[in-house]
C-alpha cells in the first residue's frame, strides 16, 4: 500500500515563503516522477510543478508560479519539496502531492496524497 504524506501548509502574508514536503511510503518499486497540485475553491485541480525523480531531475513549472516556486526531490528518500517564495493572495488554494510510481508486483500509476492548506493573506 502506498501512502504519501506532505506537510508544511499554513498561514502567511502576502510576499512570504512557505516549504511544502512530501514523502511516499509502502511498497514502492520505482518512481519516475513526483509534483505538485493546487485547487481552489470553485476551481480545478492544476498543476504546479513538477519533477522526473528517477532520472536527471528534469522539472516543470505552471507559468504562473515560474521564478517564485522552486521543487526539488531525492529519489532515495522519496521525497519532493516545494519552495514557494513571494507568494500571492493568488496562490491560496489546498496544494496536493502526486506521485507516478510503481509498486511492488504492480502496474505504474498517480498516487495522491490527502493536501494540505496554503493560505496566503494581502
Amino acid at each position: 500500500q502506498v501512502q504519501l504524506a506532505e506537510s508544511g501548509g499554513g498561514l502567511v502574508q502576502a510576499g512570504g515563503s512557505l516549504r511544502l514536503s512530501c514523502t511516499a511510503s509502502g511498497s514502492i518499486f520505482s518512481i519516475n516522477s513526483m509534483g505538485w497540485y493546487r485547487q481552489a475553491p470553485g476551481k480545478q485541480r492544476d498543476l504546479v510543478a513538477s519533477i522526473y525523480i528517477s532520472s536527471i531531475g528534469s522539472t516543470n513549472y505552471a507559468d504562473s508560479v515560474k521564478g517564485r516556486f522552486t521543487i526539488s526531490g531525492d529519489n532515495a528518500k522519496k521525497t519532493v519539496w516545494l519552495q514557494m517564495n513571494n507568494l500571492e493572495p493568488e496562490d491560496t488554494a489546498v496544494y496536493y502531492c502526486n506521485a507516478n510510481l510503481r509498486p511492488w508486483g504492480m502496474s505504474r500509476g498517480n498516487y495522491w496524497g490527502q493536501g494540505t492548506q496554503v493560505t496566503v493573506s494581502s
